[in-house]
């Protein structure tokens, strides 16, 4: 980690979203901010002395020709007190972009840089305040889609997950310099390193948490990124239904019309806290006109790319060739048959029943009269996480950079009680336990390369 000090350049950025709202704020970071301040902040209260950490309410005006600005509120922040751990600035004006983009550019006219998408966050990171796996979280908080994403990014920004990884990397240093001792003292009569205990600390304090870790990774994955949903099948068996009913809004056309939806409509729901990406698609049908013929190619794509397919098909007529030949084609893929318009019919009938495939769903709804609509959530959610209901509980969401490292973590930590067993030198032993030690040190940004930090920033938006 480097000191604050290293840091010599002042760096700004307007820190809330674009477009018109009640408070924007303009933030800088550096040794140079609060001389920034006094320079283009006139405060009321002439006798201001800028304590840290309160706010001061006055204009922004050019120093060149006193020009007001906008009437806004000003804080100062020293360090090490602040998210940097440099001095900072924040300027909470009226939250017009003009306004922000004009204040912006006399701040930086004074000699102060732009900062670069995720810079602030990046220095907060490089000055030891957070570790990299809480600067991570920072990005999943800005990001997240459903509550439950929220709630794991922001359990891992409180450091769910480094203490987690804290917890075997201190295990692994106790390991590594009990082995590091054999190793100096090569000839000593005493047995310094006991195997047997060695392997039984390796496995219950290193390879099962690291298991459980990577486990743990597919559920972040899922509720980080969310998944596609495609929900296909004939003309009018009642996608845009379904589609208006998950979403509890008339986002599609629904007529008894065949061919409505021509093209792809896309929207997110929370199924569970899941993100789901709905895509209602074109009815795929032979003898389609060049428009809806496009819609259907659209689909079909859609369909190759889903994670989850819902294949619709209709209660209330017999099914057909068509229906039977498009199930064929999707089979393959992870897939819940959705049976509609129940309230049109007895019961599911037989060929239906006969339909579904080895571990596959039915699922039987009216998407109009909103039955089975629960239960459909249910399912969606199963087949996402195989019916795991811990899922909702576990607390951990280690992303995909974490997981490569963790998979060679537990690499390295097999290979060492492998060693363990075949009594290996201590020499190579103490190898493996470092390689071990240096994955988990990635993680949390001990030893993590410069390209590896500017590919994690890159991702934050400016002023963050």
């Amino acid at each position: 980690m480097i000191s604050p000090s290293v840091h010599s350049e002042t760096i700004a950025a307007i820190s809330t979203p674009p477009g018109a709202g009640g408070i924007g704020i303009i933030r800088m970071s550096g040794p140079r901010a609060l001389s920034v301040l006094k320079r283009v902040f006139v405060p009321r209260d002439p006798s201001c002395r800028y304590q840290s950490h309160r706010l001061y309410y006055g204009c922004i005006h050019d120093p060149h020709d006193q020009r007001i600005m906008d009437e806004v509120l000003a804080v100062f922040m020293a360090a090490p007190r602040t998210y940097t751990r440099e001095d900072v600035v924040e300027v909470h004006c009226h939250g017009n972009f003009l306004v922000l983009q004009s204040v912006l550019e006399l701040v930086l006219a004074q000699g102060v840089r732009l900062a670069e998408a995720g810079e602030f966050t990046k220095l907060a990171f490089l000055n030891g305040r957070i570790d990299l796996t809480r600067a991570e979280a920072v990005i999943d908080v800005l990001a997240a889609k459903t509550r439950k994403g929220l709630d794991l990014a922001v359990q891992q920004l409180a450091g769910s997950l480094y203490d987690q990884v804290d917890r075997i990397r201190k295990s692994l240093v106790e390991m590594r310099a009990l082995v590091e001792v054999a190793i100096d003292f090569p000839d000593e009569d005493i047995e310094i390193v006991n195997h047997e205990q060695l392997a039984h600390r390796l496995k219950s304090e290193v390879l099962e948490p690291l298991t459980l870790l990577l486990r743990h990774a597919d559920q972040g994955r899922v509720f980080r990124e969310g998944i596609s949903v495609v929900i296909l099948g004939l003309p009018n068996v009642g996608k845009s239904s379904l589609l208006n009913t998950l979403l509890q809004e008339e986002r599609a056309l629904v007529t008894a019309i065949p061919g409505t939806t021509r093209d792809t409509i896309e929207e997110y729901v929370d199924i569970r806290g899941v993100p789901v990406r709905l895509v209602d698609t074109a009815g795929i049908r032979d003898g389609a006109e060049e428009v809806e013929e496009m819609g259907i190619r659209r689909a079909r794509e859609q369909m190759a790319r889903a994670d989850l397919v819902l294949f619709m098909v209709d209660l209330s007529r017999e099914l057909t060739v068509a229906d039977r030949d498009l199930y064929a084609a999707v089979r393959h893929k992870p897939l819940i048959l959705v049976a509609n318009k129940l309230d049109l019919a007895d019961g599911v009938r037989s060929d239906v029943q006969k339909m579904v495939g080895e571990g596959q769903v039915l699922v039987r709804i009216s998407a109009r009269g909103q039955q089975g609509i629960e239960e459909l959530k249910d399912a969606v959610f199963a087949a996402v996480t195989g019916g795991r209901e811990q899922w909702q509980e576990e607390a951990c969401a280690p992303n995909l950079r974490h997981r490569q490292a963790l998979v060679r973590a537990r690499a390295a930590a097999e290979l060492a009680l492998q060693g363990l067993a075949d009594q290996q030198t201590s020499d190579l032993l103490a190898i493996d336990l470092q390689e071990c030690l240096g994955q988990l040190d990635e993680i949390v940004g001990v030893t993590t390369t410069e390209d590896v930090l500017d590919v994690i920033f890159e991702q934050f938006c400016l002023g963050k």
